[in-house]
């Protein structure tokens, strides 16, 4: 990904000099701005076809057991909107074969279930 910088980020402090998190960008503006004419040579402004490509994998979505004996190895997966009582069941057996989630931490889960258990 491209990283656009504000113009005279370099030169003032409060731009973003040597601070990674003050780096913020904004649109030049100003009658004779290079950056904002897009002159060679200048630092490149936010514009239209500099988007991340998108990921290419598919992402499943898990709403019952059913549909994660429908998993294969390596595949994304992410668990649906559903109740605690199935989502604990679906969650059981994902651990016992290896899966992952991509929005839940099983290991927390069943921790946190087994906290709440004693």
């Amino acid at each position: 990904m491209k990283k656009f910088l504000r113009r005279d980020s370099a030169r003032h402090s409060q731009f973003g000099k040597r601070r990674k998190k003050m780096l913020k960008w904004k649109k030049p503006n100003g009658r004779d701005n290079k950056m904002r004419e897009k002159r060679r040579g200048y630092p490149k402004i936010v514009s239209i076809g500099y988007k991340n490509k998108k990921q290419k994998e598919i992402i499943k979505i898990i709403r019952n057991i059913k549909d994660l004996k429908k998993i294969k190895k390596g595949e994304l997966i992410i668990l649906g909107n559903i109740g605690k009582k199935k989502k604990i069941e679906i969650i059981k057996k994902a651990n016992s074969e290896n899966l992952e989630f991509l929005n839940i931490n099983i290991k927390k889960f069943l921790d946190k279930l087994n906290k709440i258990k004693k």
